[in-house]
């Protein structure tokens, strides 16, 4: 969440850059800062009214010395009355905190000064492109046909299984998704320093709240419930992105400066509902409720933050690049950004068979946004606690790596050759018909 002192500090300024995300959010800043006043008030009134109790409490036995008991019974009346007034004043303070913390919760992180101003994903400037697009002497085929004559998918089951938006990956395509996990888990443990962690895949609501998808985004999760016990329901959740658990791993933690930057590697399935999506639930791997993710978490110093915010961007295009597949980075602008990010780039593949590119990285910088969230701090060599900044990305995400690699790869005669990289995990070169 955003810092209270800062809203209360450089109001303007907030307002303005909260405006850029267009999304009428600046609005609530009078409301913020009325009930900050009123807190702050309010604890100045119990305050004061704690110092008289005390001197009250001291003329009281001073009067008991000095046998002037109706005087003394006079002042014990007087201080119960003070200290009704204060329980009185002190649910105040506790309500008006739960009402400003609920709308501080609420509240997206401020956008970086980098990021250009945008409406939508029209506004994305494209940063960088890396191979050419494929050419084919034929016409390539798309994912939904490819699955289907190589038995990858089996999307009817799938939803026989589990409802529309769920895949059933069957032989050599259930194969190539746990070699690309495998291969991407090596990838940046080995080759770029990462820590792998494996963490729950059902999380608390303080997990989610940490990381800034409630409460804005409950809408959009699975909530569980313990057998037939209707009470368990909305304490635990499956877990949208293992951003959910792994960047909480340090919270309510005063870290070492010795010990940043911390970065782990995780791999989760993720789950989100997404009510209301479109095309969601419509046959193909694009949008999909159920699906597999590598993701990277970053906890830095402050002054670290965004080179490397450019690192991890770097370490999720190795990956692609390694594969041999074409893709561009995206700079997310002000009106696209994600509720937590101060700044987002997006790395998109190309499809041959969709024609199109796909989302497959989402790489942040939030700052201490998360941080504050989940009370996370470091101790400085000069003893102060501060917030470190933490980043998050995707290193990369499935079903739509899967999607671009077979459609990149296909062949005339409807195979799909694997690239050398991958094929020691597949223990294959080719998939056939």
């Amino acid at each position: 969440m955003l810092d209270i002192k800062m809203i209360r500090d450089q109001a303007a300024a907030v307002r303005q850059r909260l405006a850029l995300r267009g999304a009428g959010d600046e609005q609530q800043i009078d409301a913020i800062l009325a009930l900050d006043e009123a807190r702050r008030q309010t604890l100045t009134e119990v305050e004061n009214l704690k110092a008289l109790r005390n001197r009250v409490s001291k003329e009281i036995g001073a009067l008991m010395g000095q046998k002037k008991k109706d005087e003394a019974e006079a002042k014990k009346a007087e201080t119960r009355n003070i200290g009704e007034r204060i329980g009185e004043l002190d649910r105040k303070v506790t309500e008006t905190e739960e009402a400003l913390e609920k709308l501080l919760l609420r509240l997206p992180n401020l956008p970086h000064a980098s990021v250009p101003q945008g409406r939508s994903s029209d506004d994305n400037p494209e940063i960088r492109t890396w191979g050419a697009k494929p050419a084919f002497p034929f016409q390539p085929k798309a994912h939904t046909d490819l699955c289907a004559s190589l038995r990858l998918v089996d999307f009817d089951r799938g939803a026989k299984l589990s409802g529309s938006g769920f895949l059933l990956y069957t032989n050599w395509g259930a194969r190539l998704e746990r070699a690309l996990i495998q291969f991407l888990l090596d990838l940046h443990v080995t080759g770029h320093g990462f820590t792998e962690v494996s963490p729950p895949y059902i999380v608390g609501r303080h997990c989610m709240t940490g990381v800034g998808q409630f409460p804005k985004f409950e809408d959009q999760a699975y909530a569980a419930q313990e057998g037939l016990d209707a009470g368990t329901m909305g304490k635990l959740y499956l877990l949208p992105t293992a951003e959910a658990p792994v960047a909480n791993i340090h919270r309510e933690e005063i870290l070492k400066e010795s010990q940043l930057p911390i970065r782990y590697v995780a791999y989760s399935p993720c789950f989100r509902a997404e009510a209301g999506a479109a095309g969601v639930g419509t046959r193909g791997m694009i949008r999909v409720h159920q699906f597999d993710k590598v993701e990277l978490i970053k906890i830095v110093k402050p002054e670290q933050g965004y080179d490397e915010l450019e690192l991890m961007v770097g370490n999720a295009e190795k990956a692609l690049q390694t594969l041999g597949l074409h893709y561009r980075v995206i700079l997310l602008c002000t009106g696209d950004m994600g509720f937590a990010s101060a700044k987002t780039y997006d790395i998109e593949v190309w499809a041959p068979g969709q024609g199109q590119y796909l989302e497959v990285s989402s790489c942040s910088n939030c700052e201490d946004f998360q941080a504050r969230r989940m009370n996370l701090r470091y101790k400085t060599a000069t003893g102060e606690n501060r917030f470190p900044h933490i980043l998050n990305g995707s290193g990369t995400a499935l079903a739509r790596l899967f999607v671009a690699l077979i459609e990149t790869c296909q062949q005339a005669d409807g195979s799909v050759l694997i690239p050398p990289p991958l094929q020691p995990y597949l223990k294959a070169d080719r998939i056939t018909p």
